[in-house]
């Protein structure tokens, strides 16, 4: 064949030209068809004209095809040809020249490319060969060419994230700026298509926002019809009712227990006298579960990433591809999900750790990476979802929706801060500062989005500060822990003789007035009552642990109304409803000990305890309350018991790996406050009608029971009927094997009766007789 046809790389039209014609001139005439088929190709026009793209393959392909063709005519030369043909190939094989491999004069080629190369043919290069790799990048700054250099910069360091960067073109007009837009070529599709996905709409800066498509959608975008056709319509398909669980006639409500790590996941309601089964499914989770706030969902947690299930099934409702996500947190109204990935992706080591999701849609909205240490949820959230935040490094930021674009584009710059909470009922901020030299340590309430500071409150001698907000958003309380001396010791800061401080802002009144409830004893655990004012301190240290229950008042400070001492607990849990509370002793230092209070007149309605118990849960009602030990903490007893709000144990249920038990929360109520006091204030009016269905219950109950045993007891008498039945029919044969003798009765044969008297030693008493 001569010397070898070399393939070089093709970086302008007139160089592919030129080593076309040398390979041409080189190799058999059949490349002569390879340069018509490689000019019919269209080059990319504007800005790609002078972009280093590839083109060997065509040159490689058609090279491939023109060696397959020549050796396919070789062999039916071979065939058709008798001796004449063995003795060209003598000639031929001994000549030293480049064999003439051309057609004759002619001669007529009947056999297509399709017949004769069809495998080949797979292979033949496309128009859109190279160019599925890049994107068009539009909404880029116009700049002169003394910054160009500096716009590469900061556009490479955006989009080299998701791969290697082989081309970039920058049209700039005569003057030499740039036109506000850019072309990019990956190495890869996959990494095109991932950086039009997750940098389309992305805000460079306030007058800059990218636009970002794949070069091939072009054409897809000139192939639209002239005419458009409406789309037909597709048949609803929805999720059923997604509140079903609220018409439950009796308003039983639903729990969800996990057993060992997702192995089954059951879903029951709490009926009468025993909870009813509803769903259970095996490897429903690979983790542990969680609902929605209001109960909508219910999330589950896999490998690629959250699932979310609704209806009186359970139907899968939307899946969210984010891989090794061990978090996830609703926002209070259901519209998003955020979840975070600890480990990431090592597959797609681009994907950031916390992504936050349309739950409707399954969308992505944003993404973000963690900034060092944090606790979990990282972003916190309004009580309408229109605004949530994080911490940052002296920074406050807050990010509306749906745009979640930073709050009037900028964060809140706050020297020192270390926490904030927002209000459950308004858009108020709460946050705290750190004391710094001579800045004392301050609570803040910041009214969102004006940004309008409306109290603030300075503090001394702080070390630390936890925010609680009372549910209704009447109060808020601001637990202080103030040392009276410090010290450093290389790098930690060690403080002495500390104490609690309860700062309680009055939320509602005018100026927002501050009270203070001082201890000096250590503060074990703090709560607000759900409905009410009165809130709950544990404090002390064993064995002197104390509880104390205070009550606030509008324009009075905080009035203590109960005091319970030497008590065996370490946390407090009271009913959604209010008015009634558990004092649990949790943990191996706790003991397990329960104590169920009325605080309407501090009552202590039961005193018991559940071994080893990790965990305490209110049903939403407030009727029952669920303690367990769970196979995460223990791997012995473990199990969930059920009680009555008064402490009477209805139920014990022991599962080998128990892990979790939820209940389904429900939504807040329609009713008024007006309607809700109405009913209270008559609800006298209803026991009659409750109490006519707790007898219909247990005297279905009771029923149910009779009629089980009555069934049971009709079955034996049957069965015993049937056998004195057989008894009967067979005592002639019996006879027959028994010489005659009737032995059915122990008198039918006197003189086979033997008769034995034994004496036994029963008693010995010595009698003295004087």
């Amino acid at each position: 064949m001569g010397q070898p046809m070399t393939v070089e790389r093709v970086t302008t039209r007139a160089q592919l030209g030129q080593n076309l014609t040398v390979a041409t001139q080189q190799s058999s005439p059949y490349l002569e068809r390879a340069q018509k088929w490689f000019f019919s190709i269209k080059f990319i026009s504007g800005a790609l004209q002078n972009c280093d793209i590839l083109f060997p393959r065509v040159l490689l392909y058609r090279s491939t095809l023109t060696r397959v063709k020549m050796a396919k005519k070789k062999v039916d030369d071979k065939n058709s040809l008798n001796g004449n043909n063995t003795k060209n190939e003598s000639d031929l094989s001994s000549n030293d020249d480049e064999p003439n491999f051309s057609d004759p004069e002619g001669y007529v080629d009947n056999i297509t490319d399709e017949e004769l190369l069809a495998d080949i043919l797979k292979q033949k290069p496309k128009e859109t060969d190279g160019v599925e790799s890049v994107i068009v990048v539009d909404g880029v700054p116009q700049v002169g060419p003394d910054r160009i250099e500096k716009l590469k910069s900061v556009i490479n360091k955006i989009f080299v994230k998701f791969g290697s960067i082989v081309n970039e073109y920058y049209p700039v007009t005569e003057n030499g700026h740039t036109k506000g837009y850019i072309f990019l070529e990956y190495s890869s599709p996959v990494n095109a298509a991932e950086a039009v996905k997750l940098t389309n709409n992305f805000k460079l800066d306030k007058q800059h926002t990218f636009q970002v498509n794949l070069f091939t959608d072009f054409t897809k975008y000139e192939a639209i019809p002239e005419e458009w056709d409406p789309p037909k319509p597709q048949p609803y398909e929805g999720q059923g009712d997604v509140h079903h669980y609220l018409l439950e006639p009796d308003a039983y409500d639903q729990f969800a227990v996990v057993l060992g790590q997702g192995q089954s996941v059951q879903i029951w309601q709490n009926t009468q006298p025993d909870p009813s089964l509803l769903e259970e499914r095996h490897a429903w989770t690979h983790a542990y579960i969680k609902w929605s706030p209001l109960g909508t969902y219910l999330a589950t947690f896999h490998k690629q990433g959250i699932a979310l299930w609704v209806g009186q099934k359970f139907s899968q409702y939307k899946r969210y591809a984010h891989a090794n996500a061990q978090f996830i947190d609703f926002s209070p109204c259901e519209k998003y999900l955020v979840t975070y990935s600890p480990q990431g992706d090592p597959q797609h080591p681009q994907q950031k750790g916390i992504i936050i999701w349309d739950i409707r849609t399954g969308q992505e909205k944003r993404s973000f990476n963690p900034e060092g240490p944090s606790s979990w949820p990282i972003f916190r959230w309004s009580h309408d979802d229109k605004y949530f935040g994080r911490v940052g490094n002296d920074v406050l930021s807050i990010y509306e929706t749906p745009s979640f674009g930073l709050l009037e584009k900028k964060s809140i710059k706050i020297s020192g801060i270390r926490d904030f909470s927002w209000s459950p009922t308004d858009n108020i901020v709460a946050y705290w500062v750190a004391e710094d030299k001579d800045v004392p340590a301050s609570v803040t309430l910041l009214e969102i989005p004006n940004r309008n500071e409306i109290r603030k409150k300075n503090l001394f001698n702080v070390a630390d500060c936890k925010i609680h907000w009372q549910k209704s958003g009447d109060y808020l309380c601001v637990k202080v822990d103030r040392y009276s001396k410090v010290r450093k010791e290389k790098n930690e800061t060690k403080y002495s003789g500390m104490y609690c401080n309860f700062e309680i802002f009055h939320m509602r009144e005018k100026q927002i007035p501050v009270d203070s409830v001082e201890s000096k004893e250590p503060i074990q655990a703090f709560a607000w009552e759900p409905v009410g004012s009165k809130f709950a301190v544990i404090h002390g240290e064993s064995p002197n642990i104390n509880v104390s229950f205070y009550e606030v008042r509008v324009g009075q400070a905080p009035i203590l109304l109960k005091k319970f001492e030497k008590r065996a607990c370490n946390h407090l849990f009271w009913s959604p409803g209010g008015q009634f509370i558990v004092l649990a002793g949790l943990g191996s230092n706790g003991g397990g000990s329960l104590e169920f209070v009325d605080t309407h007149e501090f009552l202590v309605m039961n005193t018991t305890d559940h071994f080893q118990m990790s965990d305490v849960e209110w049903d939403p009602t407030g009727r029952y309350v669920t303690t367990s030990v769970s196979y995460w903490k223990t791997k012995v007893d473990t199990g969930y018991w059920i009680w009555s709000f008064q402490g009477k144990i209805l139920k014990r249920v022991n599962l080998e790996k128990f892990a979790q038990l939820l209940w389904r929360p429900r939504p807040a109520t329609l009713l008024s406050e007006e309607k809700q006091k109405e009913i209270k204030k008559n609800l006298k009016k209803y026991y009659p009608q409750f109490e006519s269905k707790d007898r219909m219950r247990q005297s279905k109950a009771s029923k149910e029971l009779i009629e089980k045993r009555a069934a049971l007891m009709k079955e034996f008498n049957e069965y015993r009927s049937k056998r004195i039945k057989e008894y009967n029919e067979n005592k002639q044969r019996r006879l027959q094997l028994r010489n005659n003798i009737d032995t059915d009765e122990l008198d039918a044969d006197p003189q086979n009766v033997e008769e034995e008297i034994v004496e036994f030693f029963i008693k010995e008493e010595t009698t003295i007789l004087d």
